[in-house]
């Protein structure tokens, strides 16, 4: 069931939008004016909203503009008893769907809506499909480690250099290698992927070289291995550093010859292959080992991008767990959700141990268990315990010096329980046995206010 936004300065017209509205099967919501109708929009999901122009505090085609940063998907019906021309033009070039004048035509306000609903549903769709198709995800973040990688991609990417991607299990090197392989030359081929530690060590050169007709006894016929299929484009080793010796010497000779042969074949087939490779091993230990060789090695890594860990980049969770969220709920079909400032932070203060691919799974399950706004209540609820053995560890994670650890703990506990006594001092005072003065500079201290509790 759509649920739908009414922002009139008109009792009367909210009144009458809202039962037919409602007589149609809409949910429905109503601000007095353009400051509450944005506060509304910042706490909760809508499908759609209806917009009065002229309304004390803020102007409608503020309001829009308004709304627009804050979710450009959301459809946004201006509804008008001063409309022009020009006002409507202007609406629509704000990101408007529609201008309706008063009087209303009420059909055509509810052929508007129900059209507006429907193209919100395809792009949602369309943005779900596009996505899987592809499998290439924009690269966020804002942190200096990820703009480097940025810029070493749009180096990289035009040459054929051979490209080794370095870094922790979670953390994204599928996703440079597909850019190196999007902003290359390439680009039109194949981008072929074999993931070394998923495939037997018996079946690894079957799988990148191929294998003829009776080489061995489940052979049954002529298979094309990765590299011919990746010919004219990328060839993704991932996890490199699971390849058995014997398929890394055949690997080696194809890149230094730019051909290979077949298990069990004779016949020298060339091959126009860029190879990139992804490893969360130190190559170097694992030649020095004996599991990797070094000549291998340095065929690999002609150019070497190392991906951090999420706890190297905090200042990108925000960025990826609001992504996360939104893609999330277009999957599941589940109206938008939000997270709290504070829920946030707690999320921002994690340590990861699964990086990226942690973080994921960490919204996914917020999303399905949580109400519409996500609060820090949850996130150590459903994720932080889950996260790390101890659910304290990502508290104290957050904290260099006992004192600051003491203070916050202080303002929490003293925040909570003035909420919970209504802000009465004297009560409050009593309850922690503390002096009611005592109290009053504690609250000071930490600029604890009722009215803050209530902006928050």
């Amino acid at each position: 069931m759509a649920t739908i936004l009414i922002i009139d300065d008109e009792k009367s017209i909210r009144r009458m939008l809202r039962e037919i509205l409602e007589y149609e099967g809409y949910k429905v919501e109503e601000a007095a004016d353009g400051l509450e109708g944005l506060e509304l929009i910042k706490e909760k999901s809508f499908d759609a909203v209806l917009l009065d122009i002229k309304m004390p505090k803020m102007d409608g085609l503020e309001v829009l503009a308004k709304i627009m940063e804050i979710n450009s998907d959301l459809p946004v019906l201006i509804i008008s008893g001063h409309g022009t021309i020009d006002t409507a033009v202007e609406a629509v070039k704000k990101g408007a769907y529609d201008f309706i004048a008063k009087p209303m035509d009420l059909n055509r306000l509810l052929i508007s809506l129900r059209n507006a609903l429907d193209k919100v549903t395809l792009v949602r769709e369309t943005r779900v499909l596009k996505r899987k198709v592809s499998g290439t995800r924009e690269m966020l973040g804002k942190s200096p480690a990820i703009q480097r990688i940025r810029e070493k991609i749009e180096k990289v990417a035009p040459t054929d250099a051979r490209v080794l991607i370095t870094g922790e299990n979670g953390t994204g090197k599928e996703l440079v290698a597909r850019w190196i392989h999007e902003k290359s030359a390439r680009a039109k081929g194949p981008l072929v992927e074999v993931n070394c530690a998923a495939i037997p060590s018996e079946l690894i050169e079957s799988e990148l070289f191929g294998h003829e007709k009776g080489a061995f006894t489940s052979a049954i016929k002529q298979r094309i291995g990765k590299f011919e299929q990746a010919n004219g484009g990328t060839l993704f080793l991932d996890e490199v550093g699971d390849m058995s010796l014997s398929a890394q010497a055949k690997v080696l000779r194809a890149l230094q010859e730019n051909k290979i042969t077949r298990v069990g074949g004779d016949k020298d087939i060339p091959v126009d292959v860029r190879v990139i490779a992804a490893t969360n091993k130190d190559l170097l230990r694992e030649a020095d080992r004996g599991n990797f060789r070094l000549d291998l090695y340095h065929r690999l890594s002609v150019i070497i991008i190392h991906v951090p860990t999420l706890n190297e980049r905090k200042e990108d969770i925000p960025i990826l767990a609001e992504r996360f969220m939104q893609e999330i709920c277009e999957e599941y079909g589940l109206p938008r959700k939000t997270i709290t400032p504070k829920a946030m932070e707690v999320l921002t203060n994690i340590h990861w141990t699964g990086n990226i691919r942690e973080l994921h799974n960490v919204i996914e399950r917020l999303v399905i268990l949580c109400d519409s706004k996500i609060t820090e209540e949850d996130v150590l609820a459903y994720a932080v315990a889950n996260v790390t053995k101890d659910p304290l560890e990502a508290l104290f994670n957050r904290f260099d010096k006992f004192a600051d650890f003491r203070d916050e703990m202080e303002k929490r506990f003293i925040e909570y329980k003035l909420r919970v006594n209504n802000w009465n001092v004297s009560k409050t005072a009593d309850e922690i046995d503390m002096q009611r003065s005592h109290l009053y500079s504690k609250m000071e201290k930490y600029g604890l206010r009722r009215e803050e509790l209530h902006g928050s």
